[in-house]
Formats: structure tokens, sequence, C-alpha cells
């Protein structure tokens, strides 16, 4: 057997979940509970998890001190991508990012469109990348987080999954940091 074909064993990823909304707290946020599910289900870490108003400000600091934290390697956000005006997680979270992981909405959007039709149209779905650290960015309705959970992110960040995936490229995600110091 090559060295290609070995199997690989799995590393469970430490992630936090985060969801962005006016009307849930955590005893009643089902879109946050479904993440944390499948986040254990698959066997990664849940490292933390929170409820935020939809407020740019709010959202930030709770990316920045995440993105800070040495127990985190995934942010997931469910809430607050859609076109009202309090629907503002993709404002929040855009400036922040590095770089934004361009096919995560469109690939969101076909799997979507499968289940909802058009009315996938509807949601901003995103994804990037912030100091090392990947942040997705889904709907706020639980079905939205199983359909990212379930069709994207759990074969993405299991690094058995080939041919290639996110967590085989975590170590290497601030390479461009390296040496930029002093």
């Amino acid at each position: 057997m090559t060295a290609g074909n070995r199997p690989r064993d799995f590393i469970p990823v430490r992630i936090a979940v985060l969801t962005i909304s006016d009307t849930r707290g955590l005893e009643d946020d089902t879109s946050g509970q479904v993440l944390s599910d499948r986040i254990g289900e698959a066997g990664h870490r849940l490292s933390a998890r929170k409820v935020v108003k939809d407020d740019i400000r709010a959202i930030r600091h709770v990316i920045r001190d995440w993105t800070n934290r040495d127990d985190i390697d995934v942010i997931i956000s469910t809430g607050g991508t859609g076109l009202t005006g309090n629907d503002v997680t993709v404002e929040a979270m855009r400036p922040l990012f590095d770089k934004e992981i361009d096919g995560f909405g469109p690939l969101f959007h076909t799997i979507s469109f499968a289940k909802i039709g058009t009315s996938t149209i509807q949601s901003r779905a995103t994804a990037g990348i912030m100091k090392g650290k990947y942040i997705f960015c889904l709907p706020g309705s639980p079905g939205a987080c199983r359909d990212g959970w379930d069709d994207i992110l759990k074969a993405q960040l299991d690094y058995r999954h080939k041919p290639c995936n996110f967590v085989e490229i975590m170590p290497r995600l601030t390479e461009h940091m390296r040496g930029k110091a002093g």
C-alpha cells in the first residue's frame, strides 16, 4: 500500500457555535443545538457555544475573542444571513476575513435549492478564514444547519475525507503571517 492509499486516522476539530438571533436564547436555540449535536456525533469537540443579538459590534466582539483562543479551530454561526434589516451576520463577518472561501456559498445554495427550491436565494451563507480559523456562516433554520453540516462541513472537517479537506491544510492557514512580526 502506498502512502497516499493508507487510511488516515480521525483528527477531532475544536469547534465553536455562535447563534445570532434577537429572539432566541440557549434554552430554545434549536439551530445551535442541531449543530452542537452533530459536532459531537462526528467526534469533534464543542469548545464554546453562545447566543448573541443581531448586532455587528456584538458579533465581532465574540468572533475576535474566539479567534484569539487556542482551543477553537472552527467557528460556525447560524442566523442573520437573510435579507431583513436585522440580518447583519455577513456585514459583521466579511470585513474580518483574511480570505473568503468563495465556493462555500454557491455549494450551499446548490444543496439548498434541491430541498427548498428558489427560496435559497434569500440566504447569504458565506465562509472565510480569520487568524487561521475557519468561520462558516449558515442561515438560522435547523434545516439549513443540517444541510450545511451534513452535506458540506461533516466531510470537509474530517481529515479522512479525500481527495482533500479543510483539516489537512489547517497548519498552513497562517503561512503568510510567519516572519512578519517585529
